[in-house]
């Protein structure tokens, strides 16, 4: 169907109006394929009519001329329980010249879903009126999904939040750059944003939005904290919301968890870039051996046209804490320190075993041996095998960030840093220059280190070290697998830092493929040393350094035995015993170089 004008008066309006429909589902999906060419071709936008509602609900705007091409609009419905009808208004100008057409529009997956004879299973719901059997983690989400509300019926309220009365139990953060903004109708930039709610799928209902525009500059966060929650079983608290990313300069959404108060937590999700102008459903299983709290951060993108929304926000399985998440101080380690020691006689060159009070040498902590019996001389050292896959750093810490203060800095957040990440999390075509996959797994739900080149500028570095390590054995060696692909890839280094002096030990510049590369870097006996990797970032961000499966191999130092050595083994000068087939073969295995000396 095409408009015909048939006059020159000014603005005029073509209406086209759709049947009225009873309802629509919670999935209803609406597109058309339009054509509107021509210099002074005017705009078109679609209405949305809901019964009892006086204001109608923009869905969809074109803006002018859009070319000699028929293109597709995809409109999102959602569910609409009032009857309602569709108006495309079209306004031409006073000198028209140009065309407008609509084709092949269709209605998807709008019905409400069928009834079922029976329902069974832990996982489904049975609906009380309409009697359809739908998936339970449908239940009280805020979204009649049954068609009837029963499924919205007996739902704890402190556990859910559609924002049409404020944010609930939802608090803004006090340590972030600004705040998100309660609103109802479209933001207040064009083509970005949300145009109405999902609760309600009208411009009547609220929702929450970040705003892009200035004064908010590139990468700042907004931070939205949850209410606190009890511990969970595995997986048995579920996090549903939905979330709108439309725009050319949208940039970031992140949900993280923590268990202490004063930290970032860690990350569960996010999602990067333009996913259309929709409102998109996102479901997390929370699993927590202490109480926990949910954080929800927008960043901002590089531009106005970058606003986030976020509506409908709801728990299942959980209940809430009453009570507060702990703090805690750091070292730079990035450990905790207990308030309190045992009973014990060591001196301040001893170490003191935290459970039962005995003293060892300082140089027998963090030497990939425990030497206490609850391993305690081990607890703030670098775990000896790390594959990140229950997201934390394996005691790996990051000193430019331990050294700045606030969780939410600028200088935090916007920097080049290392930070965990999965394939699952890619934006598209993130994945030409970050892994898809981890080593681990080799699934995208694995999870890697990676150091993000979205952020920083061209030649800045990022070291992410050990804590002091006090000594290793003679064949001790580092072995990792690392992904280096992208146009612009800088450089991977692996350092050795002891005091003041920082020696480098392996690099690797420049892309080396999509594909996982394993490396090995001999270690040797060393003491009171750290180990560093260093990433430089390359001209632009097409280009992430990530690592995975970090292994220290034969690395605790040698033990004296308590016994002379055998005729299958070598006395070395320190009274150590080596295998005889070690000696002469090149390698320093007694730790005094007295395996190789000439003289055996």
């Amino acid at each position: 169907m095409f408009i015909l004008k048939n006059n020159s008066s000014i603005s005029q309006v073509a209406q086209l109006r759709s049947p009225k429909f009873r309802q629509a589902g919670s999935n209803c999906t609406l597109s058309f394929w339009y054509y509107n060419y021509g210099q002074s071709v005017g705009a078109a936008e679609l209405q949305l009519l809901v019964d009892g509602l006086k204001q109608p609900t923009v869905l969809w705007r074109a803006y002018y001329n859009e070319g000699n091409q028929w293109l597709k609009a995809v409109i999102q419905l959602g569910r609409l329980p009032h009857p309602f009808q569709l108006s495309l208004d079209k306004i031409s100008l006073g000198f028209y010249d140009g065309i407008s057409a609509i084709d092949d529009i269709t209605f998807e997956n709008c019905a409400l879903p069928p009834p079922a004879l029976s329902c069974e299973g832990s996982n489904r719901f049975w609906c009380r009126d309409t009697k359809a059997c739908i998936d339970s983690l449908l239940v009280c989400d805020l979204v009649d999904n049954c068609g009837d509300g029963s499924d919205e019926d007996n739902c704890n309220p402190d556990l859910q939040c559609n924002f049409e009365n404020g944010l609930c139990n939802w608090e803004q953060d006090v340590e972030d750059d600004f705040d998100w903004v309660r609103i109802l109708g479209p933001t207040p930039t064009a083509n970005t944003g949300p145009l109405k709610d999902h609760t309600t799928g009208t411009a009547r209902g609220h929702y929450l939005y970040m705003e892009s525009s200035k004064p908010s500059q590139f990468q700042d966060k907004a931070v939205l904290l949850s209410p606190l929650f009890n511990p969970s079983g595995n997986g048995t608290c579920i996090f549903r919301f939905h979330y709108h990313m439309f725009g050319k300069q949208v940039y970031k959404l992140s949900v993280f968890q923590r268990t202490v108060s004063n930290t970032k937590g860690w990350l569960l999700w996010y999602k990067f870039g333009n996913q259309g102008n929709r409102w998109i459903r996102q479901t997390l299983y929370i699993s927590s051996s202490k109480p926990f709290q949910i954080l929800v951060k927008g960043t901002v993108g590089d531009g106005f046209t970058g606003d986030i929304g976020l509506d409908d926000m709801s728990f299942l399985g959980c209940t809430l804490y009453n009570g507060n998440l702990p703090t805690i101080s750091t070292t730079t380690s990035g450990t905790s320190v207990p308030a309190t020691l045992p009973m014990n006689n060591c001196t301040e060159k001893e170490f003191v075993c935290r459970a039962s009070g005995r003293c060892i040498q300082m140089i027998q902590k963090c030497d990939f041996r425990p030497d206490c019996s609850d391993k305690s001389d081990e607890s703030a050292c670098v775990m000896e095998v790390c594959d990140f896959e229950d997201k934390t750093q394996c005691g790996w810490y990051q000193p430019a960030l331990e050294q700045m203060s606030g969780n939410y800095s600028t200088h935090t957040t916007s920097i080049f840093k290392w930070e965990l990440g999965k394939g699952a999390n890619l934006y598209p075509g993130q994945e030409k220059h970050c892994p898809l996959i981890d080593h681990t797994t080799c699934t995208e739900e694995g999870w890697y280190l990676f150091a993000d080149s979205s952020n920083g500028e061209f030649g800045h570095t990022v070291d992410i070290a050990t804590p002091v390590i006090s000594l290793t054995g003679p064949k001790c060696k580092i072995v990792f697998w690392n992904h280096m692909n992208g146009s612009t890839i800088g450089s991977l280094e692996v350092l050795c830092k002891t005091g003041n002096r920082t020696s480098k030990l392996w690099t690797q510049s420049g892309n080396q493929g999509p594909q996982w590369n394993r490396a090995e870097v001999f270690l040797g006996i060393r003491s009171n040393f750290q180990i560093v990797f260093r990433a430089k970032r390359g001209v632009s961000y097409m280009g992430d350094v990530a690592v995975d499966d970090i292994t220290f191999e034969d690395c605790s130092p040698l033990l004296i035995p308590g016994r002379p050595c055998t005729s299958e083994e070598f006395t070395c000068a320190n009274k150590y015993c080596i295998p005889k087939d070690n000696l002469c073969d090149f390698v320093n295995d007694c730790a005094d170089n007295s395996d190789e000396s000439p003289t055996i």
